[in-house]
Formats: C-alpha cells, sequence, structure tokens
C-alpha cells in the first residue's frame, strides 16, 4: 500500500503562521531584540514621520546621495518603529530613505525602535537639531516645538539637546522679528549675530534701517551690536530726560504700521484738537527716493 504524501507546503505555512504569532504576541520584546542590530526592511512597508520638522530637502543632494546610494549601497541605517505588521514609520532618515527610493532600492537596513507618539515627535525633533545645515531660524522653531508638544522648560530643553540654557533662549528670541528679517536669517544673507542684534532692538523703524544696513554695507555683526547699542543707550537718555506723552493705542499701531510700510522711522503728532502731523524721517536723498518710491507704488 503506498503512504500518503506528505504536504510540504502546508506544513512550512504553518510554521511560518507560527512565528508570526509569536512575533504579534512578544512585539515589545522583539523591536527590543531587533533594536540592538540593523535588519533589512523593505522600503514598500515604511512610511515618513508626520512629525518630521524638515520638510525641505535639496534636489542637488537629494540627488546627489541617490547616486552613491546606487553604486555603494545605503550604509548609514535608518531609524524606524514597528507600527503593526508590516509597517514601520520612521524616525530619522528621511533623506536617505527618499534617496533610497530613488536609487531604486528595494529594502534598506533599519534599527527598530520601541516608542510612543510623544517620543518619536521628541526624537525627531533632537534628531533635527544635531544637522549642521539649519540655519538659526530654523533651530529656533524646532527649539519651540520640543518646548510647547513636549512640555519641556528652557532647562529641560538645554539638558536634551546638548546646548547652554544662553543659546536656547537667544535662538527663541529670533522669533520675535519681523517676517521679512527671518527670511534673511533663513537665507544665511546675515548671520544670527545679526540677528541677535536686531531682536535686542525695540523701534521698529531703527530696527529695519539696520537691517538694511547690514545689507547695503556689508556690516560686522560687531559693527551692528555697536550702532544697535549707541541708538538704544542713546534714546534711552531721551526718555529718561523727558518722557514724551505716549499716543492712544490706535494712533500708536497705525504709527508703526506706515514705518513698516516705508522702512523708515515715523512719527505721528497729535493735538489736542484732534489734528496731528505725520513726520517720516529719511537720512538721505537716496532715502528719500525709495521712500517716495514706495508711495508712489
Amino acid at each position: 500500500m503506498a503512504k500518503k504524501r506528505r504536504d510540504v507546503g502546508k506544513g512550512i505555512k504553518a510554521i511560518l503562521a507560527n512565528i508570526e504569532k509569536e512575533v504579534e504576541d512578544n512585539q515589545e520584546s522583539v523591536v527590543k531584540e531587533l533594536a540592538g542590530n540593523s535588519a533589512m526592511i523593505p522600503i514598500e512597508h515604511i512610511e515618513v514621520n508626520p512629525y518630521n520638522p524638515r520638510t525641505d530637502f535639496n534636489e542637488e543632494a537629494l540627488e546627489a546621495l541617490s547616486q552613491s546610494i546606487s553604486v555603494h549601497g545605503l550604509i548609514q541605517p535608518v531609524t524606524l518603529r514597528r507600527i503593526h505588521k508590516d509597517k514601520y514609520q520612521l524616525i530619522s532618515g528621511e533623506r536617505r530613505f527618499r534617496a533610497s527610493q530613488r536609487a531604486g532600492l528595494k529594502e534598506v537596513p533599519a534599527y527598530v525602535r520601541v516608542v510612543n507618539d510623544q517620543e518619536l515627535i521628541e526624537m525627531a525633533l533632537v534628531e533635527n537639531i544635531q544637522r549642521e545645515d539649519l540655519n538659526a531660524i530654523e533651530v529656533a522653531i524646532t527649539y519651540q516645538r520640543l518646548i510647547e508638544e513636549c512640555k519641556l522648560t528652557h532647562e529641560k530643553l538645554a539638558e536634551r539637546v546638548g546646548k547652554s540654557r544662553a543659546n536656547v533662549t537667544n535662538h527663541l528670541r529670533l522669533l520675535k522679528l519681523p517676517p521679512e528679517i527671518l527670511q534673511s536669517v533663513r537665507k544665511k544673507e546675515i548671520s544670527m549675530g545679526h540677528a541677535r542684534a536686531l531682536a535686542g532692538v525695540e523701534d521698529l523703524a531703527f530696527k529695519f534701517g539696520l537691517f538694511r544696513k547690514i545689507i547695503n554695507e556689508d556690516l560686522s555683526v560687531r559693527k551692528t551690536e555697536q550702532l544697535a547699542k549707541e541708538y538704544m543707550d542713546k534714546s534711552g537718555s531721551k526718555k529718561a530726560a523727558a518722557p514724551k506723552a505716549s499716543l492712544p493705542p490706535a494712533y500708536k499701531d497705525v504709527q508703526d504700521r506706515i514705518s513698516k510700510s516705508l522702512g523708515s522711522k515715523t512719527q505721528i503728532k497729535l493735538g489736542k484738537d484732534g489734528k496731528g502731523q505725520i513726520v517720516v524721517n529719511f537720512g538721505s536723498t537716496d532715502d528719500l527716493n525709495r521712500i517716495l518710491e514706495v508711495i508712489e507704488d
């Protein structure tokens, strides 16, 4: 009598099913086991981190990295967290992940970590700060997000990122600068030193005047700090000697808006009968012509 042939395929499927069940039942211990070593994870099983503070990727640099990966493979593993079966989320390494996709890789080496959503946000933000190509405003925004989203004090934040408390505070002060100046720091037209000096100036018109002077005359940080200090000392002594009656808030708001629009110090002089004057200051004939062009536009 012939022996019944054994169904090998079914046996293998049963073994694999048992292994998968064991992984599902002991996710944390399995992931912890993987955490010390890198594993090859299929790219199609990986999704990007929605909390990643980095949203801009230089196309040229990304293409260069992609070509390098095509030749040498991905040398530095990305870091992931396991969400569920066949699904992982990036903690760090999105640039490497994107370049690997471009290079046509089917899988990438990865470290797998056990983290919750809060830890994921913090790890992504802290990892972002370690990048060398960040400008001062990107660092400041990341600091602010860590404080707000991870409920950290300035002291705790300084500890987490390995910086001094003064470094954290100085960066956060930059976020109070007007958008035009913030954009200039982003483009690296002016340095953080310049921005710090400008952040210390309260007078909006002088702030913009000094900002244009930095751009047009290529002022050093030391010279910028000197001019800002001289102005603040001078304006401070004037206030102490003869304090002026302050404008009503509505008029002060109009005065500030005109100063910002014209890029020059503007004063509204209000009389008791409700009549008044608008005085616009200019530093030279060229400056006057510039103001006229702004008004005409």
